[in-house]
């Protein structure tokens, strides 16, 4: 086998060359190089009448007209040129008098001019489309196709003697030109031996305007017309890296023909007894004469096959292919090379040269031992790790880097993992052990030990790896995996477990599991007037509260932002849950202390207690938030127990805000009228209007059970504003009508929170029509309480528009007095409370006549709410009240109601008038 593997080698390397097609190649490029060395030039019988950038400059726009050609063509026949072959595509016609010209000048030619045909693709990927001259064309001149075959590579070199147009052989233009015979002849290789640039060529503006030189230059020649303007893009790649144009290719083609220089391949047979007469003298030769006489002999072989294959493409029109010769030289002399190099020990360099450069340069440590465990290598990345150089460590058993374990246990033996690493796949044991660096510290390290026959025996190796900062690393992020990175307490996913834990022991052994959820009040507050960096000392500072008094076996979270929580088992006799609480929140009594700051914060806690408050840690962290946000609602700063009531109440409020989102989008909301009268006389001064829900079950719902929901909802504006523009327009109907009714709209405190209220009100009043004093806005203590500046600059261009501002429910609120002097307010009205029980509550006189008192002084209006009987009315009256309004003046009614009963007799008095 070892005799024959040479030949083998050449035979494999033919076949691959074969089988991939990269003999083409070679024998193409051999070719290209034949013709650089062989230059020549043309024989000067063809001439190129050129469409170049001079023409194009001086005529102008291609295409041309065809009366040029006929001019042109004209000149050409004056001048006694030969044949004429125009390389241009006359397929479409141009104007009639033009075309009539050029088939005048064809026809005065005698027949003699060849005219272009040529396939092209068509666009939808169909079959070729074929464009031929004009018949009127054609019928007086001869056909010629110029197509040529780019190939692969993207070079043209055969030239086809002729191509099948449909069902007729139409002859090549170079064929035509040369005056050949295109039957039955295959394509042909152009001799690009000739040079291009030797080909003659004159301006084809030149021509036309009858320039002697150029005209001199046609006499008695072939002459190609053809673009070769860059511009026009007729170009094509050659050979040995040229460009040239459409009829400097025609012309080179129709050279090749003149000049007998039609060349083509020789045959197979040639090629493949020259392979075997190089297989047998090698054969012959292997053994018997030396690698350097074997190598001579190739070479020369070599050169004298293509020395031949010159002189042959030189002498005759043939082109012998001598790829697969030259390849099966080179594969012989590659044979040689690798017969006479000793592999294995190069190949062993090589590794070892490899490894060697690895091992420098990885960031690892690398650590290799003889058989007795003594170290061999040591790279710079141990020298890192444990702090020794090389010259420390070589020779030193590998024991040395372990630390003395504290516990007791081995350590681990290079040579049991070694020997193991040979039976694991992959062939590595990771292990880790305690590591002593020259310094005497300790640390952790990972050790991947595998093992390998080596030359001089078995040899074994580590690659380390300094671990410590990754289980450190490891280690933090478990912890904040389980803690409040703020706080230090355990975080939601960490209660959440210890809660299912508890309630699994409380299953075993019935007992209860109290959760305690509790709320800052009031802390947003403080980042906003500190900072969030004060904020964060306060939240670190509340988290050591539960934590004091929490008690053993209690876990204490943080499950938010400004929330805790605390979890806890019950124990027999041990303390109530509610007295537990109490604690809790009892510890919150004392300031807390932050730095130089001070700060009294108080806790809401919602309580949620297994079984009663839910069956998992899920529900009983959903309840203890729900019991939570109740307290804050209703007994903020105390605690609340979870009831089943509170869930209800939830989910009956989710329920009524689905039906009044529906009730929005079907238009269920009503708007209903309560007349304002003046007190002295009993005459309607205006209308508060009151929205109403006509449910398609129930009937009319009380606003005070749908309101509330209504105002904390997100369909609080979307209502209000239907509210505001329904009234409007109502208003001016009736303002329309003749009757001006001055109607008072409620104003939500979501309108004030989005978008710009009194842009808002001057567009209504524009679409509306409806004059601006007859539209009344009431606002409550809680529109004001927002932000004071932005709501005063908005109520004041409200009043700069016309439209009046009164104060809703006067006297509930905490702060009333006050806004009567900050903001600009128009009036006021009285609440009901205080009018309900006027006659016979004292208190409630002196404060609704202390009220009127202060209110003309100020120059407000007064409104009073309520009014239900004739004596209160009166009443009022006495004490300088002068709007009222209430059920003893009419009920809120619908507007067709509210006109029929307070503004017909006015309608039929305006009518008559």
């Amino acid at each position: 086998m070892r005799r024959y593997r040479p030949h083998i080698l050449v035979v494999i390397a033919l076949a691959i060359v074969l089988s991939t097609g990269w003999h083409g190649a070679l024998r193409n490029a051999l070719t290209d190089l034949r013709f650089a060395w062989q230059s020549r030039d043309a024989s000067g019988k063809v001439v190129v009448v050129a469409i170049d950038a001079l023409s194009i400059d001086q005529i102008g726009v291609w295409p041309w007209p065809r009366t040029l050609h006929a001019e042109l063509l004209r000149r050409l026949e004056a001048a006694g040129a030969g044949d004429i072959a125009f390389d241009v595509d006359f397929s479409t016609p141009s104007d009639p008098g033009s075309d009539e010209a050029f088939v005048k000048a064809l026809r005065d030619a005698g027949g003699s001019t060849i005219l272009s045909s040529f396939k092209q693709p068509t666009p939808n990927g169909g079959g070729p489309h074929v464009n031929r001259p004009l018949k009127p064309f054609s019928n007086q001149s001869w056909p010629a196709v110029v197509n040529v075959a780019v190939e692969s590579d993207g070079l043209v070199r055969r030239y086809p003697v002729g191509e099948k147009l449909g069902d007729a052989l139409m002859p090549s233009m170079a064929v035509v030109l040369a005056g050949q015979d295109a039957n039955r002849r295959s394509p042909f290789l152009i001799d690009f031996s000739i040079r291009a640039a030797s080909i003659p060529s004159v301006s084809y503006v030149d021509v036309l305007r009858g320039d002697p030189a150029a005209l001199d230059k046609l006499r008695d020649k072939k002459v190609i017309i053809g673009a070769t303007a860059l511009e026009l893009g007729d170009r094509f790649s050659i050979p040995n890296g040229k460009i040239v144009s459409g009829p400097v290719l025609q012309a080179l083609a129709t050279e090749s023909i003149l000049q007998g220089r039609m060349l083509r391949w020789t045959s197979d047979i040639g090629m493949i007894l020259g392979l075997g007469v190089i297989c047998l003298l090698m054969m012959y030769s292997w053994r018997r004469f030396a690698p350097g006489i074997r190598v001579v002999a190739l070479i020369a072989a070599g050169a004298a096959v293509e020395l031949a294959a010159i002189f042959v493409q030189a002498r005759l029109s043939l082109v012998i292919d001598t790829s697969l010769l030259h390849i099966a030289i080179i594969a012989y002399l590659t044979a040689i090379a690798l017969d006479e190099i000793d592999f294995r020990s190069l190949l062993g360099r090589i590794a070892e040269s490899r490894f060697h450069r690895i091992a420098m340069s990885l960031g690892d440590g690398l650590v290799c031992t003889d058989e007795d465990h003594k170290i061999t290598v040591w790279n710079p990345g141990a020298s890192a790790i444990f702090g020794y150089t090389p010259a420390e460590m070589i020779g030193r058993p590998f024991e040395t880097l372990c630390a003395v374990p504290a516990d007791g246990h081995a350590r681990p033996s290079m040579h049991d993992a070694a020997r193991q690493a040979l039976l694991v796949p992959g062939g590595a044991v990771v292990v880790e052990f305690e590591g002593r660096r020259k310094n005497g510290e300790t640390f952790s390290v990972e050790a991947s030990f595998s093992g390998w026959q080596g030359t001089d025996g078995f040899q074994y190796g580590a690659i380390l790896r300094d671990i410590s900062v990754r289980k450190r690393e490891a280690e933090r992020v478990k912890y904040l995996a389980e803690y409040d990175a703020l706080t230090g307490l355990a975080n939601r996913n960490t209660l959440h477990a210890r809660l299912v834990g508890m309630i699994a022991d409380a299953e075993r052994r019935p007992r209860e599991v109290a959760l305690l959820v509790i709320g800052l009040d009031g802390f947003q507050r403080i980042n906003d007037m500190w900072g969030h960096s004060a904020g964060d000392l306060v939240l670190q500072a509340v988290a050591a509260r539960p934590r004091d008094h929490a008690g053993e076996g209690a876990i204490v979270a943080r499950l938010s932002g400004d929330e805790f929580a605390i979890a806890r088992e019950g124990a027999d006799g041990g303390e109530p849950v509610v007295a537990f609480a109490e604690r809790i929140a009892g510890a919150f009594e004392t300031p807390l202390t932050t730095g130089t700051r001070r700060h009294r914060v108080r806790i809401s806690i919602g309580v949620a207690v297994y079984p009663e408050g839910g069956q998992g840690a899920d529900d009983l962290l959903s309840n203890g938030h729900l019991a939570l946000s109740r307290a804050k609602m209703t007994r903020r700063g105390s605690h609340l127990i979870f009831e089943a009531a509170i869930r209800q109440e939830l989910e009956n409020r989710l329920t009524l805000e689905s039906e009044l989102a529906l009730a929005a989008d079907r238009g269920e909301f009503e708007l209903f009228y309560q007349p304002q009268v003046r007190l002295i006389d009993g005459s309607l001064v205006g209308a508060e209007a009151l929205i109403r829900w006509r449910h398609p079950v129930r009937g009319y719902v009380s606003p005070g059970e749908f309101m509330p929901v209504v105002n904390t909802s997100a369909l609080s504006e979307r209502i209000a504003n239907w509210v505001m523009e329904t009234a409007c327009r109502q208003a001016r109907a009736w303002e329309l009508s003749g009757r001006n009714v001055r109607v008072a709209i409620n104003l939500s405190p979501s309108q004030l929170q989005s978008g710009d209220l009194a842009d808002s009100v001057a567009a209504l009043l524009e679409t509306s029509g409806l004059t601006a004093s007859l539209l009344e806005i009431e606002v409550t203590e809680d529109i004001l309480l927002q932000d004071e500046r932005r709501v005063l600059a908005i109520f004041k261009r409200i009043q700069e528009l016309g439209v009046r501002v009164l104060f809703d429910d006067f006297g509930t609120g905490y702060a009333s007095l006050s806004y009567l002097k900050k903001f600009p307010l128009d009036g006021l009205k009285i609440d009901r409370s205080f009018v309900f029980g006027l006659l016979a509550n004292s208190e409630d006189a002196a404060i609704v006549s202390s009220t009127i008192g202060l209110s003309k002084q100020l120059g407000l209006t007064v409104v009073a709410e309520g009014i239900e009987n004739k004596a209160t009315a009166d009443f009022l009256v006495s004490m300088g009240c002068e709007e009222g309004q209430g059920y003893f003046f009419g009920r809120p009614m619908p507007a067709e109601a509210f006109e029929k009963q307070f503004l017909a007799s006015e309608l039929d008095a305006v009518s008559a008038a």
